[in-house]
């Protein structure tokens, strides 16, 4: 037996990097996994690999910032599966910029995945949880949320910030339904877009290592397995909290 048995689970951002460990660590559990995000080559990657693990799944081009896109996802996986009980907000983006470098569209653009995404997605799933009286609702936050190290950062921060908010304020709303609503909020995780977007970085994962307690950086099954958690039974009594998952960031505690 697993413990998302006879569920069915959406994933943004779920082609890659956080999103594919957490679709691919349901599928293990028995969740039936839809995933959607802008790339349809990762989508049909990994819906395969769902599949391999004897999960149906689905795959739709989704831009979580555009309200008929994400309409659709949902409409396409209650077609298909007739119910919603997972959804895990992991699609976002990050562009650093100082204040006089960021330009209005990089900030819209940051802004709109991140935390209108959160939006959308929650809004268009919570229609159905409501109907169903249950739900997991889990946001992918960021320990940037409550505090930055580095410059650069600040439409990300007040992204992720959103977020964490965006989790207390619909966990109060959703409560009354059965709907259990938390944040993750993951510190350096080891991703394609880590490994894009910094520089030198193999220097960059030393030097964050000795910012966390544990002398690591986090993996994305890390978080994976911290997912798993919040969308099973097992955190029935957990909900409006943003769960840090760090290794023990010194510089944050």
């Amino acid at each position: 037996m697993g413990k998302l048995d006879h569920r069915v689970a959406i994933i943004t951002g779920g082609g890659t990097g956080i999103g594919r460990s957490i679709a691919l660590e349901f599928a293990k559990e028995g969740a039936d996994v839809v995933v959607g995000s802008r790339n349809l080559a990762n989508l049909e990657k990994v819906t395969e690999e769902i599949k391999a693990l004897g999960r149906r799944s689905l795959a739709v081009v989704t831009d979580v910032s555009i309200p008929e896109q994400v309409d659709n996802l949902v409409k396409q996986t209650i077609d298909k599966f007739s119910r919603v009980d997972i959804l895990v907000n992991n699609a976002g983006t990050i562009f650093k910029a100082t204040l006089l470098e960021m330009t209005e569209q990089v900030w819209d653009d940051v802004l709109d995945t991140n935390l209108k995404g959160v939006f959308l997605c929650t809004q268009a799933v919570a229609r159905q949880m409501m109907k169903q009286k249950y739900g997991k609702i889990i946001n992918i936050a960021s320990i940037a949320g409550r505090g930055v190290s580095y410059p650069g950062m600040s439409s990300y921060c007040a992204s992720k910030a959103g977020v964490i908010e965006l989790t207390k304020c619909y966990a109060r709303e959703l409560g009354p339904y059965g709907i259990n609503v938390n944040a993750i909020a993951p510190g350096m995780i080891v991703t394609d877009i880590l490994r894009r977007e910094a520089e030198n970085v193999e220097q960059f994962i030393e030097d964050r290592k000795k910012l966390a307690v544990l002398g690591r950086i986090g993996t994305t099954q890390d978080v994976a397995n911290l997912a798993l958690f919040l969308a099973s039974k097992d955190s029935s009594f957990i909900s409006g909290q943003a769960i840090p998952i760090d290794g023990g960031r010194t510089d944050r505690m």
